[in-house]
């Protein structure tokens, strides 16, 4: 009789049921953890979550309008170009100078379902089996499956709280082989909140130049910098890499539009064109009113979202001096996003209610048992020893759900 895990009757040949190229990939952790506490509280337990990076507010006001004027017109309806409505391309090239400064044009733009499928795309489209991608860690979760599923190999360079989980060109370069074709960037970054300046961007810029690489920036968390921070686009630092540069963005995060699910790639005009005839396989074009939403959202003021930025930095510095003051807790202050990233190396080891808190995964789930209150532990980034909270939720609710962390873990004895 036949395994569960092969689809062979008695005789023939013994095949998996799950190809290995897809049984290998894992379960976005942020996504999990999200899950699991919206299960929890639907089961009528007072769980908080700090897991997914979600804006707590209603899309604004007038994209939902968009949408909704969308709706009734039959153009709609249909099919529309797979690469995405021109006009959503046309508006997103004018954003990306207004925001950035990098002039672009509309085919070198490819609108996608969400910055997930963009992802996953930008590596599909340049790498190669066996081909190496140089990974800064702590890294967004998807990045590494996204990597390995395209059949290049991620290479992780790993930084800490030292310097701000920010890597240097030294460390790359110790990293580089003759097999790296491709370095990925996020800045401002998800998870630790951190923010490349823009010598360090230009740096990097150089070195990539400098050794034939490309690079693949993730900036969707663009307009979130505090405190002064300022971030600069790769190809805008350094013009003579915008032809090996994809840059990956979306509304989700600016306009708290995470379930519209619409962003976008920038590249080289055949590099959006090869990314273009995978995405028409694939799924053929972005839902429709969601795209005219996201021709509203980049058309328009950013007022709102310099309301929302305003009440992330609220949020960023209450949480920033919450956790800072639980022994054994150390959380630089991030300076983008709406993340945090504190360290809890202090905590391994030591005992909490009867148990021995043995890595982050574990401290986790005693945080999620005895406070009611979820994180997302370092090893989903690449970095056991530190857990993730994003800050992206209610004031009462960070506040309230800190406060219980901080009980639990003032328990412990260092």
């Amino acid at each position: 009789m036949a395994s569960p895990e092969t689809t062979s009757a008695p005789g023939t040949p013994d095949f998996p049921r799950i190809s290995k190229r897809i049984g290998g990939i894992a379960e976005s952790a942020t996504l999990a953890v999200d899950a699991k506490a919206k299960a929890l509280k639907a089961a009528g337990r007072p769980v908080i979550g700090f897991g997914a990076g979600e804006p707590d507010f209603p899309t604004p006001e007038a994209i939902v309008a968009a949408a909704a004027a969308a709706c009734a017109d039959p153009r709609n309806h249909r099919y529309t170009p797979a690469a995405g409505l021109p006009e959503l391309r046309e508006a997103v090239a004018a954003k990306t100078k207004r925001d950035s400064g990098y002039e672009v044009t509309a085919a070198q733009v490819l609108i996608t379902n969400g910055g997930k499928q963009a992802v996953y795309q930008a590596f599909a489209t340049i790498v190669d089996p066996g081909d190496e991608v140089l990974l800064p860690a702590p890294y967004w979760t998807t990045y590494p499956e996204a990597i390995t599923l395209a059949g290049g190999v991620p290479v992780q360079v790993t930084a800490d709280e030292s310097t701000d989980y920010l890597v240097t060109v030294e460390q790359l370069e110790a990293a580089r082989t003759p097999k790296t074709k491709v370095l990925l960037l996020c800045s401002p970054s998800n998870p630790t909140g951190s923010v490349y300046s823009r010598e360090q961007i230009t740096a990097i810029g150089e070195w990539a130049l400098e050794h034939g690489l490309w690079v693949i920036t993730d900036e969707i968390y663009e307009h979130l910098l505090y405190e002064g921070a300022e971030t600069v686009s790769l190809p805008v630092a350094v013009p003579a890499m915008a032809d090996r540069t994809i840059v990956l963005n979306g509304v989700a995060k600016t306009y708290a539009m995470t379930g519209w699910r619409v962003g976008w790639l920038i590249g080289p005009t055949d590099v959006v064109k090869a990314a273009a005839n995978l995405q028409s396989h694939l799924t053929s074009n972005v839902a429709n009113v969601s795209q005219r939403a996201a021709l509203e959202a980049v058309s328009g003021s950013l007022d709102a979202v310099d309301e929302m930025r305003k009440a992330f930095d609220r949020r960023r510095r209450t949480i920033v001096d919450m956790l800072s003051a639980i022994p054994g807790v150390e959380c630089p202050t991030p300076k983008g996003a709406f993340y945090v990233y504190p360290s809890v190396k202090a905590l391994i080891g030591k005992t909490l209610r009867g148990t021995e808190i043995t890595d982050t995964v574990q401290l986790a789930a005693l945080i999620l048992e005895h406070a009611e209150v979820a994180v997302v532990p370092g090893e989903a980034f690449g970095t056991p020893g530190y857990l993730r909270l994003s800050y992206a939720l209610g004031d009462d609710d960070l506040k309230t759900g800190v406060t219980r962390m901080a009980d639990l873990l003032g328990e412990i004895e260092l």
